[in-house]
C-alpha cells in the first residue's frame, strides 16, 4: 500500500508528454512516473564507483584483488567458445 506523497510541479507540455507515453504503456501518470524515477534512482546507485573502507578492510580488500584468480573450470570453458559472430574462416 503507497502511504507516502511525492509532489512537484510540471509544465503542462510536460505533464501531457508523460500522460501520452504512460498511456501508451497502459499505466496512469502516477505508475509511469514512479516506476521512471525508481529506474533512475537505481541506476544512479549503481553507478556509484566511491566507497569507504576502514584500513584493515581496505587491506583485506587489495589483497583479494592482488591475489592469483582461482581456478574456474566453468569460466575456462566459456572463454574457449567462439562467439557466433566470429568468422570461422
Amino acid at each position: 500500500m503507497r502511504d507516502a506523497a511525492i509532489n512537484l510541479r510540471a509544465r503542462p507540455e510536460q505533464r501531457d508528454l508523460i500522460d501520452h507515453a504512460a498511456t501508451l504503456l497502459g499505466k496512469n501518470r502516477s505508475d509511469f512516473m514512479l516506476e521512471a524515477a525508481c529506474d533512475k534512482a537505481q541506476t544512479v546507485l549503481l553507478d556509484q564507483v566511491f566507497f569507504s573502507l576502514d584500513s584493515s578492510k581496505f587491506q583485506a580488500f587489495t589483497a583479494m584483488l592482488d591475489a592469483p584468480a582461482a581456478h574456474n573450470p566453468g569460466l575456462e570453458r566459456l572463454m574457449a567458445v567462439s562467439p557466433p559472430w566470429v568468422n570461422k574462416a
